[in-house]
């Protein structure tokens, strides 16, 4: 199946793709309905859930959107923490997920922008690191799972604090795996990133100073445990991990 996933993207044109998986994930999710899991994302009910990752973990996956534990905690955090699906925001959502950005550039209360170097799907094109904004621009920022990729994160950082409106909020997650950062520029090889970082195009692991970090940025950091709110059957249910936290960083007004 996985051969003929990378088939099909390879004689399709790019542009297409967002459109081709939609029809791919509608097909694919008739054949695990069922009761046992809620994706809080799409809404839809399975029996089971998908393998998910560069290495595949068992039972992840939603068979309709493609999203994984950290996209249904967010989407979960934002519906249930925020004013995020209320109030009249502007908002920036760096590597947009295709869930998120389907949903989210159509809801009437948000001015929503996405942006990417790289990616056809991102509605701007353009470098975390020199975002093509004036100060203050935004009263939310969205960007999971992007700045592991980054060399310069530290300069990333400082230009999402920059362009987020004083008493704005942003999320800005990475996968964290260990006490302290583990970063080291001589790194280059994909195989060698691969083999230490975990993934060829990652350039750190990060660490729970992570925090420590977004706050030499500017921000003001609380590392939020809500999923383990949620209690046991929801957790389950929803398909999450119980060890991700979330890292809602804002922008004191002076």
């Amino acid at each position: 199946m996985d051969y003929l996933i990378r088939l099909v993207k390879a004689l399709i044109p790019e542009q297409y793709h967002p459109i081709v998986g939609e029809i791919y994930r509608i097909c694919r999710s008739f054949l695990y309905i069922g009761n046992r899991y809620i994706c809080p994302c799409c809404g839809w009910r399975f029996r089971t859930l998908l393998p998910y990752g560069n290495k595949k973990r068992p039972n992840v996956g939603c068979p309709r959107c493609n999203s994984a534990e950290r996209h249904r905690l967010l989407w979960l955090y934002l519906k249930n923490k925020t004013n995020f699906f209320s109030d009249n925001l502007k908002v920036l959502h760096f590597a947009p997920e295709y869930i998120f950005q389907k949903t989210l550039r159509f809801m009437s209360n948000l001015d929503y922008i996405s942006a990417d170097l790289n990616s056809p799907m991102a509605m701007v094109k353009m470098d975390i690191t020199n975002i093509l904004y004036e100060d203050n621009s935004f009263d939310v920022i969205l960007c999971s799972h992007v700045l592991e990729h980054v060399v310069d994160d530290r300069k990333a950082m400082r230009e999402l604090f920059r362009v987020l409106k004083p008493g704005g909020w942003g999320i800005l997650q990475v996968p964290i795996l260990r006490d302290k950062t583990f970063e080291d520029p001589s790194i280059v090889s994909p195989e060698d990133r691969e083999r230490i970082f975990g993934q060829k195009d990652h350039v750190r692991i990060y660490g729970r100073d992570y925090k420590d970090r977004l706050e030499e940025a500017g921000f003001t950091v609380k590392v939020d445990g809500y999923v383990r709110e949620l209690g046991d059957d929801k957790i389950k249910k929803h398909g999450l991990s119980e060890d991700q936290d979330i890292y809602f960083c804002a922008k004191q007004r002076p």
